[in-house]
């Protein structure tokens, strides 16, 4: 498959270090030829004082010495040399004893002593020693000159400079590299702050969490008046762990309780404490709650803790790793919080059984609330939160939406409310209706629709195989009721059925859970009935009706064989290092056994399902009719068609209720979600 080209903007720069040495090295290589001044030829002391001798008799006979008139000008320094400057080139003899030619300019080092200095003097204002006296050569006295040790300390010292500037920079770019800085950047704490002023959300921005509002408030008022509490020995909770499915508002809830309190509140994901080098996520811990101890009263929200805080010990070599050195770092800090510490850590996770008990036990998260899924109530109060800036026309019913929406959390109700603002903007409509809501829903609950050209063959058997679900729950007790049915394809099936309970349930009676086997199966017994064979549609039924029937038998003690025992199958442990070691507890007769009991409650299902549409096989064709020639059918539709069901419609919300907040949790429409035990 080809590969589009990467956006160059956004292509990751690699080799920056080897760069930025090229750069120095070029800028060495000209530093020294800027700075770089031509030494002139050295000479020996007794050399030059040999020429100004000897030039005064025998000049004729020596073509290597010098005639003072060839002399422009001696410097004297003061650090024990002299520099010569001659008025045209000279040949002169350089120290090693070479002879070097064009030389306008000589340096002679002169012994650091006063007697040599003198006696150069003389020599320069023509006193030889003897009767004659030579012309004089004009000298002067150079004052200390800090010049070349000034140039030369730049041509040392620039080069270090630079090299420090772009490794400065090179960690500054790496610190907005992998949420953190390079070396000592990893270890300081990723987490964002968030002022009074940054994160204007409260309470009255939560809805259908009354009893996790209920919890929290505590936390609030400690935060806002401390000294009600420890007057009288009250300890605030040093630790509060927010635990439910996914999207149920348990970050919002973190945020609402830093908004009533009005103090600082830092945020970081558990994922952001590990990084590629050992002991960064220990170092970010200590600085987040360093940080956090500065600007107390503070709020800590770990988001996702699961990610680092796993029992320790559960891996399948048993090693020490980089999240246990963070996990056992979090727990010394919150141990480390004194009882006048006004700093709390807040903790999010949908996986509480996988936390390490150290972490759970009170003294650091003393608090567990459990943020559930909405009810009917919650439900009806979240769409009012979210459709505050939406238009609504006149026929939205909200309670109906309400109870339409059983299983869905304020994150779906937040994307359908989005989706049908969407599909109504698409459709040019200047308020939202209810046709834009029941769009949404169905997009939501059974997947967008599909542009799919069917073969007559497959659609037929499609449209029976939806009618069999559809008549099993339409008057079978215990089943839920039918909200939709449809044989236009959805996600990734070819058909869907929707179901709803008549009201939110927390628990599911055995003979509820049958009655579901029997819809779940009532499907593939139409397309045994009609066809005399099954397809494989059924897959993703029989996947179901088979975990269903598992739980009944291992969990929640159905079978009239085995009793009232619970058989805790290798594959439940969320810890594979566990799952090797473990041993199980039942006997691999009790196993047989086990698998003996599911099949019968599946193939006993199944029956029921082939004799219950046997009774009803008129009502089967006239629903499969229906659907070949519309497509779609709702609850109205099919109580047209086959009469009213055996499920009464819900009832609305009463006009007292409070639709805002709920105390309970409720289980999604889908069948395997109700079945969890309370």
């Amino acid at each position: 498959m080809e590969q589009k080209p990467q956006d160059p903007q956004n292509r990751p720069q690699r080799g920056g270090l080897p760069r930025i040495w090229v750069i120095v090295f070029i800028i060495l290589l000209i530093s020294m030829f800027v700075f770089r001044t031509p030494s002139p030829t050295k000479v020996r002391y007794s050399d030059f004082r040999e020429y100004l001798t000897l030039a005064a008799t025998t000049k004729n006979n020596h073509t290597t010495i010098i005639d003072r008139g060839d002399i422009k000008l001696v410097e004297l320094a003061t650090s024990h040399f002299a520099t010569v400057t001659f008025k045209e080139a000279q040949t002169v003899t350089s120290i090693d004893g070479e002879e070097v030619n064009e030389q306008l300019t000589i340096q002679v080092d002169i012994p650091p002593n006063d007697s040599s200095r003198r006696q150069l003097e003389q020599l320069l204002e023509g006193n030889v020693g003897g009767p004659i006296k030579l012309r004089s050569v004009d000298y002067v006295y150079l004052p200390p000159d800090d010049t070349a040790s000034f140039l030369l300390l730049i041509a040392v010292m620039l080069p270090i400079v630079i090299l420090v500037f772009f490794w400065i920079s090179y960690r500054r770019s790496q610190s907005q590299f992998m949420g953190g800085g390079f070396l000592s950047g990893f270890g300081k704490s990723t987490a964002k702050r968030y002022d009074k002023d940054e994160h204007p959300i409260t309470f009255k921005d939560v809805a259908g969490q009354k009893a996790a509002k209920a919890d929290l408030l505590e936390i609030v008022e400690f935060l806002q008046a401390p000294e009600k509490y420890q007057k009288l020995g009250g300890r605030v909770p040093k630790g509060v762990l927010l635990n439910g499915p996914p999207g149920t508002g348990k970050t919002l809830l973190a945020k609402a309780v830093a908004g009533e309190a009005g103090a600082p509140f830092f945020s970081i994901n558990g994922s952001e404490f590990i990084q590629m080098f050992v002991g960064v996520g220990a170092s970010r811990v200590r600085d987040l709650f360093q940080q956090a101890k500065e600007a107390a009263p503070a709020i800590i929200f770990i988001d996702e803790i699961d990610a680092v805080g796993r029992q320790r010990g559960a891996g399948v070599g048993g090693g020490h790793d980089e999240r246990e050195q963070t996990l056992n770092q979090i727990l010394s800090e919150m141990d480390g919080f004194s009882t006048t510490d006004s700093a709390i850590v807040i903790a999010a996770t949908n996986r509480p059984d996988v936390l390490d008990p150290a972490l759970l036990r009170p003294g650091r998260f003393d608090r567990h609330v459990t943020v559930g899924l909405p009810t009917q109530k919650g439900r009806a109060g979240i769409f009012k939160v979210h459709v505050r800036e939406v238009p609504l026309s006149d026929d939205v019913d909200l309670d109906r939406l309400a109870a339409g929406t059983v299983g869905l959390t304020g994150a779906d109700i937040r994307n359908m409310v989005n989706e049908a603002a969407l599909w109504a903007a698409r459709h040019d409509k200047t308020c939202v209706d209810m046709t834009d809501f029941d769009y949404a829903r169905d997009k939501i609950l059974m997947g967008a629709k599909r542009e799919e050209m069917l073969t007559a063959e497959d659609k037929e058997k499609t449209a029976y195989h939806e009618a069999g679900h559809t008549l099993a729950s339409w008057f079978l007790k215990g089943a839920d009721r039918v909200h939709k049915v449809t044989i236009i394809p959805r996600g990734r099936s070819l058909g869907s059925t929707q179901m709803l309970p008549e009201e939110d349930r927390v628990s599911m009676s055995q003979t509820q859970l049958e009655a579901h086997l029997v819809v779940l199966l009532a499907g593939r017994a139409a397309e045994h009935l009609i066809y005399d064979e099954t397809t494989v549609g059924a897959e993703n039924d029989l996947e179901r009706a088979t975990s269903m029937a598992r739980r009944m038998v291992t969990r929640w003690g159905m079978s009239e064989k085995l009793g009232p025992v619970n058989y805790k199958l290798s594959d439940e442990d969320p810890f594979l290092g566990r799952e090797i070691h473990a041993q199980r507890q039942f006997s691999e007769h009790t196993m047989e056994l086990i698998d003996e009991e599911v099949s019968r409650f599946l193939h006993r299902a199944s029956q029921r399902a082939g004799e219950f549409l046997v009774e009803y096989r008129q009502q089967l064709e006239i629903v499969t009719r229906e659907l070949l020639e519309r497509e779609e059918l709702s609850e109205m539709d099919l109580i047209e068609i086959i009469g009213p069901s055996v499920h009464p419609m819900p009832e609305p919300l009463s006009d007292n209720a409070t639709t805002g907040d709920s105390d309970n949790s409720s289980k999604h429409a889908d069948e395997e979600d109700h079945t969890n035990s309370t």
